[in-house]
Formats: structure tokens, C-alpha cells, sequence
């Protein structure tokens, strides 16, 4: 492509971007869950290097995990998007529009069962939009695109009861 056929396919894709997030659609829900997905990485990878304390050996492995589920989530998540004809955000400034989750370095100073706390709160909050981008994809006649999300539903659902039984607490069915 020519200097002049990139900057006006960008300019397509910003303007349809902007479309999309003003009227969502399944795509952009979906590049909203991906967003998160890459801040969620660099906030367990927050949480990995700096969890102490005598319990902090056995939920490193546990944020090992989750990492390698996140990644994997994101690299997943981003073909579906391509196979829908979508395009994932893919630059730090569009992470840092569509994200929702929030960074602060002060975290990694917090007691463990604060860390388990808000990273359990970063998945119910992903939820949210991996809920809405189902019922668009659903409501888009996009059954792959639903079916993916749906999975990703359940192993958040699943990674916040394991989170929550570290914490020794009772997981109820979300809302």
C-alpha cells in the first residue's frame, strides 16, 4: 500500500471506530474486553511480582495462571475479531481509550487479600462487558463471535470463585 491508500484506510477505521463506540456493536464491546485484557495482564503481572508474605508462593502460581489464561484470551479473542471482519484495538492509546480497568502503582504496596480483592473486582468488571458484547453478538446474528465471549464468561466467573476461596470467602451466582 501506498503512504496515501494507509493513511486513508486509517482514517476509515478511526472514523468507523468512533461510529461503533457511539452506537456499540459486538465489535467494539469486544475491543473493549480486549482492552481490559491487556491492562488485566500488566495488573497480575503487577500482582506476581510483588505479592509477599507466607501464602504469596502459592498465589504466584496462581497468578502464573491467570496470566497464561489472560494471554492466550487476548491472542483468542483478537483472531475473533478478525474473523468477524473486526478490528481489535492494537496500540496503546486505543487500550487507553476503550479500557475501563484502572492502574495504580500504590497497588502493589497493598496487603495480598487487597491485591486478591481488586483482582477479583477486574474480572466482575470485564464481566460487564464481556455480558453486553454476548447479547450484541447474539442480537448481531454473530454465534461464533457470542460463543467465544461465552467462554470467556465462565473462566472469569471461574477464576473470581478460586480468588474468592484463596480469601476464604462464598462466591454467590453474579447478577
Amino acid at each position: 500500500m501506498t503512504n496515501d491508500e494507509i493513511e486513508t484506510a486509517y482514517q476509515a477505521e478511526v472514523k468507523q471506530a468512533d461510529t461503533d463506540h457511539h452506537t456499540p456493536t459486538a465489535g467494539a464491546m469486544t475491543g473493549h474486553i480486549v482492552a481490559n485484557l491487556n491492562i488485566n495482564i500488566t495488573k497480575l503481572h503487577q500482582a506476581l511480582w510483588f505479592l509477599t508474605g507466607p501464602e504469596s508462593v502459592a498465589i504466584k502460581s496462581l497468578y502464573r495462571d491467570l496470566i497464561t489464561e489472560a494471554r492466550q484470551t487476548y491472542d483468542d479473542l483478537a483472531d475473533v475479531l478478525l474473523d468477524e471482519g473486526q478490528l481489535p484495538p492494537s496500540t496503546t492509546a486505543e487500550y487507553e481509550d476503550y479500557k475501563m480497568l484502572e492502574e495504580d502503582g500504590r497497588l502493589k504496596y497493598h496487603a495480598t487479600e487487597d491485591v486478591l480483592t481488586t483482582t477479583i473486582e477486574d474480572f466482575n468488571t470485564q464481566n460487564l462487558f464481556v455480558t453486553r458484547a454476548i447479547t450484541l453478538a447474539e442480537k448481531e446474528d454473530r454465534p461464533a463471535m457470542a460463543a467465544y465471549l461465552t467462554t470467556i464468561l465462565g473462566q472469569n466467573n471461574h477464576d473470581v470463585r478460586v480468588l474468592e476461596d484463596v480469601l476464604g470467602h462464598k462466591v454467590e451466582k453474579p447478577e
